[in-house]
This record gives C-alpha cells, structure tokens and sequence, in this order.
C-alpha cells in the first residue's frame, strides 16, 4: 500500500494499463479482463487486476496531466515492481491525414516542461518508447485492420492552450497529436529500465474541429485497448 494506491502486495500485475479516467480503467477491466478484481479505490482512482489470456494485467487510472501521471507511474514502479506500463487514453490529432478513430502509437514525446525537469535541467532529453511494444503494437494494428500512425506526439501542461504559433510550428515538424500524459510516463520508464508505450485513439481533430460521438468514442477505445493488450504480451 502507498499513499495514493490502496493495492496489497502481489495485487498489482507486472503490465499495467494508464488511462487517465478512472471510469474508463473500470470499463476496461469489465470488458476485457477476466475475473477482475478492485485493488484500488483511493481518492477515487480506480484500479482493477484481472487476466487477459492468462495474462496478468492491472489498469490503473492515473488522472488527468503529467503530474498526476507521475505519482501513480513511480509508485507502481517504486513500490509495486512494474515492468511494462501503456498509456491508453485520447489525443487530439494535428495532422490532415489522420482520422478520428485513428490509433496513434507514440514513438517520441515532446514536451515544454514535465514532472522531470528538475532533474534534467538545461538537458532537453528527448523520452522514446520502448521499441518492442511500439513494434508489437503496430502489428497487432496492422492484423486488426485498424488505421495506425507512428511517429512524435507532444504532451502539453495545459489543456485549455492558446499557444497558435506553436501549435502551428508542432504541425510543421510532423508532430501527429496531442495529450498530456505521455512524455513524462517515458521520462519514468527510461529512468527505472521499464517498458512503456503510449496507445492513443484520436477523439478530435484540432485541424478540422471533427470529434467522436460517444458511441463512436466507446468502439475507438476498444481498438486502442486490444492493441496495447495484444502489445504487451505479443
């Protein structure tokens, strides 16, 4: 038990799922786990483990931004021994050829400023994900028949942006999305020697101002959720 995860020991599986809604970590668990349990109910932040194919597998939710990210990634590293964590969660798009619905595998995260910072200093360390659950993930992809695109995301501090010319300059650079979690997840993972990926269904598109409805949201994140699952244990 830490102060933010209410887990006993051995509750808490090696492969951990990160959505930032709690409420999707229990739509998740229900709908994909077997025999799932709740390991976690502290300040509302649910936390599930089950099996997936005789696999063990937790989904935690980890609040919305970096910060919140940050306390639920380091404990389950620090104080749970958890090896592999996927972010599962939603982005904005912020290039013409990708789609709502999409799946968006990060392989870089940019970043003004995250959790981490402090301890990089001057540094700008350019954070990656772990190449066998990118390539992992791509593939299950590809078999699902589910538009994917690879390639640098930016992680933004705020939510509510009114940054137009860096938003244009992100475009520019190839940059394919958008979310608030990502970077530091990767910061933590290369810190500590784990594996960690960013599975990510496009909900908006800041370009054409197109979004999910909520049955469309509820279906995209079934894809996303299977990918990282299929990912994880390829």
């Amino acid at each position: 038990m830490t102060i933010h995860i209410g887990a006993r020991p051995g509750e808490i599986a090696e492969t951990v799922l990160l959505p930032g809604d709690p409420l999707r970590a229990k739509w998740a668990a229900e709908t994909f786990l077997d025999n799932a349990v709740c390991v976690n109910r502290v300040r509302g932040m649910l936390g599930f483990t089950g099996s997936w194919k005789g696999h063990r597998v937790t989904i935690q939710g980890s609040g919305m931004g970096m910060p919140s990210l940050s306390i639920y990634a380091n404990e389950l590293i620090r104080d749970y021994d958890a090896k592999t964590l996927i972010r599962i969660g939603s982005c904005g798009a912020m290039q013409e050829r990708i789609r709502p619905r999409d799946i968006i595998l990060a392989m870089t995260c940019s970043a003004i400023s995250t959790p981490s910072q402090g301890i990089f200093r001057e540094l700008r360390f350019s954070p990656c994900a772990d190449w066998s659950l990118l390539h992992a993930a791509w593939q299950a992809a590809q078999d699902a028949g589910t538009r994917a695109h690879v390639g640098g995301i930016y992680s933004s501090d705020a939510f509510y942006d009114e940054r137009p010319d860096l938003e244009e300059q992100m475009i520019r650079h190839g940059i394919l999305g958008v979310e608030m979690e990502a970077a530091e997840l990767y910061n933590l993972a290369a810190r500590h020697g784990r594996r960690a990926l960013a599975v990510l269904t496009v909900s908006d598109h800041l370009l054409t101002r197109e979004a999910l409805s909520s049955a469309e949201r509820e279906s995209g994140f079934r894809e996303m959720v299977e990918i990282a699952l299929a990912a994880a244990f390829a």
